[in-house]
């Protein structure tokens, strides 16, 4: 049966050519998660949809189709200022390629989608881009199923405590006793309740971007990201 869907909210997560004067887009949408299209034409010069089918730019998106492959029908763009700046840019494409690559397809997720819409914004606009990046990987995880506490050790099922010292499992999440295969020790209780009471100073905003990085990095199952290449030269907030 064919489905049509009309006006719905949407980003452009990644568009590569498709034969010969098309697009193929991975979009994330409010109401039905991550899936592909086929803009047919869409490369043509003359063609509206070449300027407004851009990564991190809102639109209103109408598909029709009837296997997970769809055909886009309409795109209206709705106004947002870019992303200015190299590490903003960057940070953009960090968020749009972990999505694109651990989450699956056809998964109605509109707690992410709102994580994402904050996290354009304060690329757009913070001076501090870290802890957006922080809150959407968070939303990330939590989405995925693997949401942790980071006040509360698991393996005890004790609040953290400051003088403590603690570990990290992705499975798990803080624990108190990690075992000798933990892949992160040494994480100051003081540093997992200032996270927890939103603090972004640098002891807190360092070991929030160490476990963040441990457990996407146990989700990619070792595979490189492109994005982080970005950073090698510019400074990394991935």
């Amino acid at each position: 049966m064919t489905q049509r869907t009309e006006q719905e909210p949407a980003f452009i997560l990644h568009r590569r050519p498709f034969q010969e004067t098309s697009f193929l887009l991975d979009i994330l949408t409010l109401s039905q998660g991550r899936l592909s299209l086929v803009a047919r034409g869409a490369s043509r010069p003359k063609n509206p949809w070449k300027a407004q089918l851009q990564p991190f730019q809102p639109l209103l998106l109408s598909w029709i189709g009837r296997t997970d492959l769809k055909t886009l029908t309409d795109a209206e763009l709705r106004s947002a200022p870019p992303l200015a700046g190299q590490d903003r840019l960057y940070c953009g494409l960090y968020l749009n390629e972990l999505i694109q690559r651990l989450l699956p397809q056809h998964e109605p997720v509109p707690e992410l989608f709102a994580a994402y819409l904050d996290a354009l914004e304060t690329l757009r606009g913070g001076d501090n881009l870290e802890p957006g990046l922080r809150l959407f990987e968070q939303a990330l995880v939590a989405t995925l199923g693997y949401g942790f506490r980071w006040d509360w050790a698991t393996d005890t099922d004790t609040a953290v405590q400051t003088g403590q010292v603690y570990g990290f499992d992705p499975q798990q999440g803080v624990i108190a006793h990690p075992g000798p295969g933990a892949l992160l020790t040494g994480l100051a209780g003081e540093a997992l309740l200032a996270i927890t009471a939103g603090d972004v100073g640098d002891p807190a905003r360092n070991l929030a971007k160490r476990v963040m990085r441990c457990l996407i990095d146990y989700l990619l199952q070792g595979q490189p990201l492109q994005s982080r290449r970005l950073f090698q030269r510019a400074g990394s907030a991935t």
